[in-house]
């Protein structure tokens, strides 16, 4: 499985963005796909998981509500909708699948079990 993030760049508080990562490869071998952000020096943050054959959401307390994961318009996409950005979503942003079919909250928020990763996109948001 090979995945390609897109849709970053510069927005003012209060602005929306949309992330947008592409599947290819063995996609019907998916079975999360989920957003992870990352700034220098702290870890990596969860931020929103698809169940991909179901569709089922999870999200971060931080994003709930302002963002929203789903299956994109295009074939074998996931798309983040973020809302009402402030500058804590500032942060380069990973899209991650992992296809061994177990699910629980705490598993998709660990990106230590994700085995695909596609390349980071950065977010910046100014106040």
């Amino acid at each position: 499985v090979q995945l390609q993030a897109s849709g970053g760049g510069s927005v003012q508080a209060g602005e929306s963005l949309r992330l947008s990562c592409g599947a290819s490869g063995r996609t019907d071998d998916i079975y999360i796909i989920s957003w992870f952000r990352q700034n220098p020096g702290k870890e990596r943050e969860f931020v929103a998981a698809l169940r991909w054959p179901n569709r089922y959401t999870n999200y971060a307390d931080s994003v709930k509500g302002r963002f929203t994961i789903s299956r994109g318009v295009a074939r074998n996409t996931v798309d983040l909708q973020m809302n009402n950005l402030n500058a804590e979503d500032t942060a380069v942003y990973s899209c991650a699948a992992y296809s061994h079919q177990y699910y629980t909250s705490d598993y998709a928020a660990s990106s230590a079990n994700y085995e695909y990763w596609g390349q980071e996109t950065q977010v910046t948001v100014s106040s």
